[in-house]
């Protein structure tokens, strides 16, 4: 048996990335899941490459109606909820406090931290009556240490982290538990889109550069991979994690504790990801 044998879960995101790695690893360990995602190609060739034991709806969080229907997907489909998985976020890129917008923040802010915020809202109730359920939320390394990340990503994944630390506070008398985990450097799309001025489709095509240009940044030799997010996400909502809610679990190689990593030479890193990430993009068209 896996170690999610039985158990139903939300993951949101899911269509790219660390969210379709843990859609892909959830239903390996026994689960059943719903990933629910924006880009439909990719969500319908994921239900057919995994067959019965997942199924995809559309799912925009940063619209609660969508968000309210994709928990209601869950309970129609496979008759309860034990796992949510809240993983779908944008990136931002690095500028200056003076060059902030408010619609920048707001599209930054309403999906990071309002689309994990709805997920909760409504697959609460149902764990709540159930009298047990697991929810977890992807943050970030940039929520703990300032100069990793942009200002406006970084503040709202710090937000995700408390705002699932308050929330662990109010479940836990229902047997829900809710933790974090704060990815480092992993090799995903995102970090090339908001690099660079490239595509959803040409970001995820170019992660080779992502990866060698990663390799360095921790006291760990080599770039993260979505695996690693995957496995620590199968941990969580297993029942081997029973006793841990109101967590945030650092899988980033070390670079929190140890990078001297700050914010000019984050601007300078991300200003050379973008260069190579356009040349790779070009050559990969």
């Amino acid at each position: 048996m896996g170690q999610l044998e039985g158990k139903v879960a939300v993951v949101t995101g899911a269509t790219s990335g660390i969210g379709e790695r843990i859609a892909e690893l959830f239903v390996t360990e026994g689960a059943r899941v719903v990933a629910a995602g924006r880009r439909v190609d990719e969500g319908r060739a994921l239900e057919a490459r995994l067959g019965d034991e997942l199924s995809f709806i559309r799912t925009d969080v940063a619209d609660e109606t969508s968000v309210k229907a994709m928990i209601d997907h869950a309970i129609t489909r496979f008759g309860r909820l034990d796992c949510l998985v809240n993983n779908a976020g944008v990136g931002a890129a690095l500028i200056g406090i003076r060059d902030v917008t408010t619609e920048q923040f707001a599209t930054i802010f309403i999906t990071n931290v309002c689309g994990v915020m709805l997920a909760m809202k409504y697959a609460a109730p149902i764990m709540v009556a159930q009298n047990s359920g697991c929810i977890i939320a992807i943050a970030s390394v940039a929520g703990h240490r300032g100069g990793i990340s942009g200002h406006l990503y970084s503040a709202a994944k710090a937000a995700v982290i408390q705002l699932s630390r308050n929330v662990a506070a109010e479940l836990a008398p229902s047997n829900v538990r809710v933790n974090t985990i704060s990815p480092g450097g992993i090799v995903t799309g995102i970090f090339a889109k908001s690099a660079s001025a490239v595509d959803a489709a040409t970001a995820d095509r170019v992660t080779g550069v992502v990866e060698s240009h990663f390799a360095s940044l921790q006291a760990l030799p080599r770039a993260g991979q979505t695996s690693d997010i995957a496995h620590a996400a199968v941990f969580l909502a297993s029942d081997a994690a029973s006793f841990i809610t109101g967590q945030d679990l650092l899988v980033d190689g070390g670079l929190v504790p140890f990078t001297k990593l700050g914010w000019y030479e984050s601007v300078a890193m991300r200003a050379e990801l973008a260069d190579r990430v356009a040349e790779a993009g070009g050559a990969a068209s």
